[in-house]
């Protein structure tokens, strides 16, 4: 299953040229870039861990793209993503939020249904990846 969150998800992955035209697009905008990992990539896990600090004076999308490289090298089997924010009007906006990495397999989603007194059903979602413990859920 793939998982479609963020900008660009139901194109193919985007090649390290592309990536690096997006953040060179976001800094023409004055945005500042930051990049983020998980491994529960639940749709509601919006707080993903930092990697490093947002790069708020970046002029070039070559520090951003050795981010990038020191991010997949440390997290090779992690969802990892390109944040772009704008602070212009006062407050740290997201313009732009896409998937820059994925692990070699993605497990998915389970959704869970629950049966509740009278005919209300309750539903839930689970990745399947979360049924193993932190460090240990992509065979990484």
């Amino acid at each position: 299953m793939r998982i479609t969150q963020g900008a660009f998800s139901f194109l193919p992955d985007l090649s390290d040229d592309q990536i690096r035209s997006q953040i060179a697009y976001c800094l023409a905008q004055g945005w500042a870039v930051s990049i983020e990992y998980t491994d529960d990539i639940h749709p509601r896990n919006t707080y993903w861990e930092m990697f490093g600090h947002p790069m708020f004076d970046l002029a070039d999308p070559a520090g951003a793209m050795a981010e990038l490289a020191e991010c997949r090298r440390t997290f090779p089997e992690h969802y990892i993503r390109i944040n772009a924010f704008d602070s212009s009007y006062g407050w740290e906006t997201v313009r732009l939020s896409f998937i820059a990495s994925r692990p070699s397999q993605e497990p998915g989603l389970r959704l869970r249904r629950t049966e509740s007194s009278g005919r209300i059903q309750r539903y839930s979602i689970e990745p399947y990846a979360t049924t193993s413990p932190v460090g240990q859920r992509y065979g990484g």
